[in-house]
């Protein structure tokens, strides 16, 4: 086969012609993908940027009084609230220290209008949103002396299920009882909370070993109750009730058992 040759003059125009080519391309934009928003973490707003006003205060690995101190924010300093745990704040320093401090040391402290810090609404939306409540009260039981504990779990704003457990240290006998109710608060979304409740449960009398022709009662019962709580600080409610309690030792034998107690509830 012969090679064909290729002469000066045409070799040049070929590598002009290259060039132009590779300059017009260069020349071209070059389209490029869109880059992808990245999330990035908002400051904190202005009211969450507190001054100290106290001697110090005190931060701690964790949200609570079992965790240890670490370190100390003395007066003037800044900080900046990032998380909230119950009662507990997790802040950050000027300098970048990270702690956890309990709200009663915050509560002096000065937001960068120069105005003190409120927590009220906080706490008081806890309560206002609260699921779950444990309580203990005493009182009386038919003018006996009497023990109770619940828990209830609120399935509404205005409903909750309500469990007893109660105990009363009569002088001629000790009852025990249980009822389960469903309680109505109409008005929950007020610091003072009225409210009234219904439920069956059970009665149990242990007469003294001592009384003669006298026989335990195991029997059911059902519960009627008014009464009100009110929500005092924190996480901590006051409440007091007036209830009535009717045994039913038979089908056509009923008693009627009148009780009355103060307490004090926890909710989470």
């Amino acid at each position: 086969m012969m090679a064909t040759r290729i002469s000066s003059p045409s070799l040049a125009l070929l590598t002009a012609g290259l060039i132009g080519v590779s300059g017009a391309c260069a020349a071209e934009p070059v389209a490029t993908q869109p880059t992808p928003a990245v999330d990035v973490p908002s400051a904190p707003v202005a009211s969450d940027r507190l001054q100290v006003t106290e001697p110090y205060i005190e931060l701690r690995t964790g949200p609570g009084r079992g965790f240890p101190i670490t370190q100390v924010v003395v007066r003037h300093e800044w900080i900046e609230i990032e998380l909230r745990h119950t009662d507990w704040y997790r802040v950050r320093t000027d300098k970048g220290l990270v702690g956890w401090v309990v709200r009663q040391q915050l509560e002096s402290t000065l937001t960068a209008s120069g105005v003190r810090k409120s927590f009220r609404d906080i706490v008081l939306d806890d309560f206002l949103n609260r699921r779950v409540q444990m309580g203990a009260a005493w009182g009386s039981f038919n003018s006996e002396p009497a023990l109770k504990a619940w828990a209830s779990y609120r399935m509404s704003e205005t409903l909750s299920l309500e469990l007893t457990l109660g105990q009363v240290q009569g002088k001629f006998a000790g009852s025990d009882y249980w009822h389960a109710d469903l309680l109505i608060e109409p008005w929950s979304d007020q610091r003072w909370s009225p409210f009234a409740s219904i439920g069956v449960g059970r009665f149990k009398n242990e007469p003294n070993a001592s009384l003669v022709g006298a026989t335990p009662t195991n029997s059911k019962l059902t519960h009627a109750a008014a009464g009100i709580n009110y929500h005092v600080s924190d996480r901590f409610i006051l409440r007091a009730d007036y209830g009535l309690h009717t045994v039913y030792l038979s089908d056509t034998h009923t008693i009627e058992y009148r009780a009355k107690s103060i307490g004090v509830a926890f909710f989470f």
